[in-house]
């Protein structure tokens, strides 16, 4: 930073020295639940899937808990005991969000289908006024392109790696609810203007290839999520080994 932008950024500071932003992902992502599965469940609803594919395998996994059934082209009576994955030990059904044999949930924002808004607003308080538009409905990988080019390489993702390298041998079944909205709707307060460089946006990919955003920091703190507010837009399974 030279001399003269140093000046300006020292000015603005004192100008402005308390600034808020609200910062937005939206676009597409979802949540999903890893199950570990035996052979002999996996082998019974792979073949059922391959034949059928898997609509009679999402309302296995929905309505196992309820206990009420809609199957296409199977009957609950038809399934061998030692399938059954969605039941305890007494006999209790699951629900495949909080599943006893889960191996790693997954929610978020897919990276690389997300969009990216940063507005200044007037206050931290909620409802605040915009003051400025800073970032504009841009794609993700896009602005982060963007950013370490026009600041001599600035890094601002980190990628890394669910826990799914460990699987090695194990039969896995994942559900997928697929979903649409914003993910990511924080507030962050800065001394002085914002600053892209000391953004840092968290990934973590999962064992269905998805680089999901886990956290954002700036300047090394987490910002908090405020909540998103996302559309469900239907169901899938996928069984593989691991």
């Amino acid at each position: 930073m030279s001399t003269v932008e140093q000046q300006e950024e020292l000015i603005e500071v004192i100008k402005h020295p308390i600034r808020h932003y609200n910062i937005r992902l939206w676009g597409y992502g979802g949540e999903s639940a890893y199950i570990e599965l035996t052979k002999a469940q996996y082998d019974f609803w792979k073949a059922h899937v391959d034949e059928h594919m898997d609509s009679d395998l999402v309302d296995y996994l929905l309505n196992a808990e309820e206990g009420e059934y809609d199957f296409e082209n199977i009957e609950f009576d038809d399934i061998p005991k030692e399938a059954h994955f969605m039941f305890d030990e007494d006999g209790d059904g699951s629900s495949w969000f909080e599943h006893f044999k889960e191996l790693d949930h997954q929610w978020g924002i897919d990276y690389s289908n997300a969009r990216i808004e940063i507005d200044e607003v007037d206050s931290d308080e909620y409802g605040a006024s915009t003051v400025a538009e800073v970032v504009s409905n841009l794609d993700l990988p896009e602005y982060v392109n963007s950013v370490h080019n026009e600041n001599e390489g600035s890094e601002i993702t980190d990628m890394g790696c669910s826990e799914y390298e460990e699987w090695g041998g194990k039969y896995i079944l994942q559900v997928w609810s697929a979903e649409k909205g914003t993910f990511f709707d924080g507030l962050l307060t800065t001394r002085g203007k914002f600053d892209p460089t000391k953004l840092m946006i968290n990934t973590l990919e999962y064992a269905n290839g998805d680089d999901t955003v886990s956290t954002i920091e700036y300047d090394g703190e987490e910002i908090d999520n405020g909540g998103g507010d996302t559309n469900g837009k239907g169901f899938s399974a996928h069984l593989f080994e691991g």
